[in-house]
């Protein structure tokens, strides 16, 4: 088992974590750190549990042993909805959009007030200045890519110190792929956030984060920097 140890102190560390769902268990005595200030992409196949790890980490899924510590602090039985509000967003892969609701209402339920709201849409419309002239569209009739960028955007809305993304370029065009590399890069520059993003898209992977690892049947199966040019270990561990 392969241990990712983080180049500074660890904004998220996971230590021998286990999870599951009925009698079987889907993440297996798992050990991560993800850095500070550092985007982190999590590989491997379909059914390998990195949907249900980042679930995990929100609390949707129950931990059943190990720890997890956000800010050296634990966070273990902790409620999803008190983690979004100390400054963990998750935009998660299926669709997450009130589909009759308009763009400015979907934002809106990203904070409890309407404290710093224009402040908060002001620094959505930085990655995604589409989005302050489709307020009054309801979200449904968005494209996919739109919807997407919508998604992450609400995520966004807090500043957050940790951002959980899963699979966020699924069946998109390569132009809005593009536009949402830019926005995770300019938002990680601007506010030091903490990016842990599941992704099945390599070049895309490949060009935001810092470091990354293959998750294998709810393990860590290997790990390393993208600077060092791991590309061919990575295809290797995917088989594509």
């Amino acid at each position: 088992m392969y241990d990712a140890e983080p180049p500074s102190p660890a904004k998220l560390a996971l230590t021998e974590i286990s999870s599951g769902y009925g009698a079987i268990d889907i993440i297996n005595a798992l050990s991560l750190s993800v850095a500070t200030g550092e985007i982190f992409a999590l590989m491997g196949k379909n059914g390998m549990g990195k949907t249900t790890l980042l679930k995990t980490i929100l609390g949707f899924v129950a931990l059943r042993g190990g720890e997890i510590r956000l800010d050296g602090a634990s966070i273990v039985g902790t409620s999803p909805a008190s983690l979004i509000a100390s400054g963990l967003a998750y935009a998660p892969q299926e669709h997450a959009l009130f589909q009759d609701l308009t763009v400015r209402d979907n934002l809106r339920l990203a904070l409890r007030s309407d404290a710093g709201l224009t402040q908060a849409f002001e620094g959505v419309y930085r990655h995604f200045p589409f989005l302050k002239d489709r307020l009054g569209q309801k979200a449904g009739t968005l494209s996919g890519g739109e919807q997407k960028m919508l998604i992450l955007g609400r995520a966004l809305m807090l500043r957050p110190k940790l951002l959980l993304i899963d699979e966020i370029s699924e069946g998109l065009q390569p132009t809005v792929v593009e536009k949402i590399a830019a926005a995770l890069k300019e938002e990680r520059r601007l506010n030091n956030t903490t990016i842990l993003m599941v992704e099945q898209n390599l070049d895309f992977a490949l060009g935001v984060a810092d470091r990354w690892a293959v998750l294998k049947l709810g393990q860590i199966d290997d790990t390393g920097d993208v600077a060092s040019g791991s590309r061919g270990r990575i295809l290797e561990h995917l088989k594509i």
